[in-house]
């Protein structure tokens, strides 16, 4: 039997309306870091390949609140994750520059979706990314101390940080066929009232890690103490 011959045909392909915005977020309530460190990698690692287990260590409030800054390097607004220095002091945290997951910040504006009118979680998780991995925390991280109850239920003292004042800036691409610009404010404004980001977030029943969408008076503000600094 005679195969058939392929003709090629040529099929349009429509461009995807990209755009690109950059939203500036003011926190309402102080972000609390809890960043994974290498130390506590290896501790998961050694018990999932049954490696013997050497006998716990005494805590370390400063070097707890160091290990759990999120230490960047690198230009807006591809900022890369480092290592926190061996032995930080406090000359390090003063010239240094941290950060958090980007993907807190779409995630926090995803779970947001039911309370905005039009806006489906699953479009809008499709429709909109943030641009790195990482966006920069503007503000000097201070220690705090907290008291938690772990899953098992054993009460224990956790040393982190915590950034109060902060504020940052998010660069998103977004496809305007699926999302306006006004949808995605709508959406990081109700995020930021009833989501949070950071441990103690309003979501995990908390009141930390609370944001608004900066207006243009705070934008212009922000900018300027920026540059006075």
């Amino acid at each position: 039997m005679a195969r058939r011959r392929r003709t090629e045909v040529d099929v349009p392909i429509p461009p995807l309306p990209i755009e690109t915005c950059q939203l500036y977020l003011v926190g309402d309530s102080p972000l609390i870091c809890h960043a994974w460190n290498a130390k506590a990698e290896q501790q998961i690692l050694g018990k999932q390949m049954k490696k013997a287990r050497h006998a716990k260590q005494a805590k370390n409030p400063w070097e707890d609140f160091c290990n759990s800054l999120y230490w960047l390097t690198g230009c807006p607004p591809q900022y890369i994750l480092t290592e926190c220095p061996e032995s930080p002091t406090e000359e390090d945290i003063e010239k240094g520059a941290f950060g958090f997951p980007s993907i807190a910040f779409k995630a926090a504006a995803v779970e947001a979706c039911p309370q905005v009118d039009g806006v489906a979680k699953t479009k809008a998780r499709a429709a909109m990314h943030i641009v790195g991995e990482y966006v920069k925390i503007e503000g000097k991280p201070k220690p705090r101390r907290d008291f938690v109850r772990l899953p098992t239920g054993v009460a224990d003292i956790r040393f982190r940080a915590e950034f109060w004042p902060w504020h940052t800036c998010l660069t998103i691409r977004y496809n305007a066929n699926v999302l306006s610009l006004d949808q995605i404010v709508n959406l990081f404004q109700v995020a930021g009232f009833g989501i949070g980001v950071g441990e103690g977030r309003p979501e995990r029943g908390g009141q930390w890690g609370l944001f608004h969408v900066a207006s243009q008076e705070e934008i212009v503000a922000l900018q300027q103490e920026r540059k006075s600094t």
